[in-house]
């Protein structure tokens, strides 16, 4: 526990220092550990960011936007009913202003919204396209594992 704390003090120091232009190689010396783990954090804090934006893509853009959406028409509903049922001109014509900017800003949220389902269908499409070339890379790797210890049977140690 107390390991796991001091790491992430350090690693949030790395992430400080690195955001102030600190070379790893600065950032070891002022935090006195070697500049490989300065390195290795920083690998691992871009990993930790690139989850983070997946999962803020995937996860909470799109239910935010269904809030908003949401949030929004019933607004506009009650908005109109109001203009609808009242006497009063001022009244009606203040619900009629709230209810014109509850459309552009429905318009605003289902134009950019398209943006947004776009971008994350071109993510979605690179992230597979990344796991291919991993699948790739993997099934290479093994066919030249295979490949050497063919040749290493077929020579039976003779030269």
């Amino acid at each position: 526990m107390k390991h796991e704390l001091e790491k992430e003090w350090r690693r949030n120091k790395v992430l400080e220092l690195s955001s102030q232009g600190y070379s790893e190689r600065d950032i070891g010396s002022k935090l006195q550990i070697s500049h490989i783990t300065v390195h290795r954090d920083l690998v691992y804090l871009k990993r930790q960011a690139q989850d983070n934006l997946q999962n803020h893509i995937h996860e909470v853009v799109p239910m935010e936007y269904s809030r908003c959406i949401f949030g929004m028409k019933r607004v506009l509903k009650q908005t109109l009913e109001i203009a609808e049922t009242t006497s009063d001109p001022r009244i009606k014509l203040e619900a009629m202003r709230i209810a014109n900017d509850c459309y552009h800003h429905i318009m605003d949220l289902t134009t950019n919204g398209a943006i947004v389902t776009d971008a994350i269908k071109y993510v979605t499409q690179k992230q597979e396209q990344i796991d291919t070339l991993h699948k790739l890379d993997k099934r290479i790797e093994a066919t030249c594992e295979e490949a050497e210890q063919e040749e290493t049977t077929t020579t039976n140690g003779v030269f």
